[in-house]
């Protein structure tokens, strides 16, 4: 099968497999007890953390002010002294969004308990945000533009002195497109608000603007780890409650025992991102450059210029995606969010760029990566193409 549903998740890196080995057979031991192999397992946990934050630290954004319409490149990094913070590993990206969300918003003052994010960001920030406005928070979903990005003199006309934690998205994980963190930010800070980051998607892909941040999560199977580990990054200075209590395990704040295997396999993925950074974004630029040029007649959802290009996001008038898909058993690709994609509901992303039902239902996601050859993209590219007319040939 050819895989091209890299925003779902990534295969796991082979160096990542072996990494991982000896501490799901021999290395057993606790990383909370205090024998040998508990404290052989903590110093490999340890080891994993300072190789996700060099990954997550050498992805820093250079910063823009307010208001300049440059949209930060992937490879846009800045140099200098690391921003001061902890990383804290979770069971995984949605653990740490609720985590951020709710631990943050426990601690904001009464005069500042409004919390604004975007229509178009993961289901696991929508939800929690929702679940605050239940707990007397007062919330503003903010939309977009037609081309997936928000309007940032919106954003300014929406923060008021009353806003007091802000929610944006690095890179979108249905259409691709990249929001202009440091700006919102900026925005944000001007109001004295909190700004928390989803940067699943661009973590190892986009540049992080980590100065512009106050939490920040990531997830190991979005970059070739293994699933079931992510991490919350909290600069020095923020307080946020625990989510889990028990044993506070993880910083004195985050409960539960941690797998060495998972930290061990999630911290190797890192590793190899910052190794492998320039070689993975070339290699995504041929592919992307390839796919645009054999899809002929096929509308790009979202911003052109402004996204990720591991992610194309495209519909096609009068196309039955769901029944694509089912047709195409060759290619695993998607109609959107994994997440979602049992809800039978058309994508909230699309529906907010503007798209109707029929729209909606007539996209496709096609991701890849590091382990896509231009063989296989051009293969599945055929497949589709060729049930994309059997459908358009039946229809007439």
């Amino acid at each position: 099968m050819i895989y091209l549903d890299y925003q779902a998740t990534t295969p796991l890196a082979p160096e990542v497999a072996a990494a991982m080995r000896p501490w799901l057979e021999t290395h057993f031991g606790n990383p909370h007890s205090p024998h040998r192999l508990g404290r052989e397992a903590a110093a490999a946990v340890e080891v994993a953390r300072e190789h996700i934050l060099e990954a997550l630290r050498s992805s820093r954004a250079k910063s823009r002010g307010a208001g300049t319409d440059s949209p930060h490149t992937p490879l846009d990094y800045a140099q200098g002294e690391p921003v001061p913070g902890k990383l804290f590993f979770t069971s995984g990206a949605t653990e740490a969004a609720n985590w951020a969300l709710k631990g943050a918003a426990a601690h904001l003052p009464a005069d500042k308990r409004r919390i604004l994010t975007l229509a178009t960001e993961h289901a696991c920030v929508l939800d929690t945000v929702e679940w605050l406005g239940s707990q007397g928070f007062d919330i503003d979903i903010l939309p977009v533009q037609p081309d997936g990005i928000v309007d940032l003199n919106q954003v300014a006309d929406r923060i008021d002195d009353r806003t007091g934690l802000v929610a944006a998205m690095l890179v979108n994980n249905e259409i691709g497109v990249v929001q202009p963190i440091a700006e919102i930010s900026a925005l944000a800070r001007s109001r004295g608000a909190l700004l928390f980051c989803d940067a699943v998607q661009g973590y190892g892909r986009a540049a992080v603007p980590l100065e512009a941040c106050d939490m920040v999560a990531i997830s190991g199977h979005k970059v070739h780890g293994p699933k079931g580990i992510g991490a919350l990054w909290v600069r020095d200075g923020i307080a946020i409650d625990p989510l889990l209590h028990g044993g506070g395990q993880e910083g004195g704040i985050r409960s539960g025992t941690l797998s060495p295997a998972l930290c061990v396999g999630f911290g190797e993925a890192a590793r190899l991102l910052s190794r492998r950074r320039e070689e993975d974004h070339a290699h995504v630029e041929r592919l992307w450059r390839r796919a645009r040029s054999r899809l002929d007649g096929w509308t790009l959802n979202g911003s052109a210029e402004q996204r990720y290009h591991g992610n194309l996001n495209i519909r096609r008038d009068g196309l039955d995606v769901a029944r694509l898909i089912s047709e195409v058993r060759r290619v695993a690709f998607s109609a959107g969010s994994a997440c979602a994609s049992g809800s039978g509901r058309p994508s909230h992303v699309l529906a907010a760029l503007g798209l109707d039902d029929r729209q909606a239902r007539s996209s496709l996601r096609l991701g890849f990566g590091r382990y896509t050859t231009e063989e296989e993209l051009d293969e599945a590219l055929g497949l589709i193409e060729q049930a994309a007319e059997r459908q358009r040939s039946f229809a007439a």
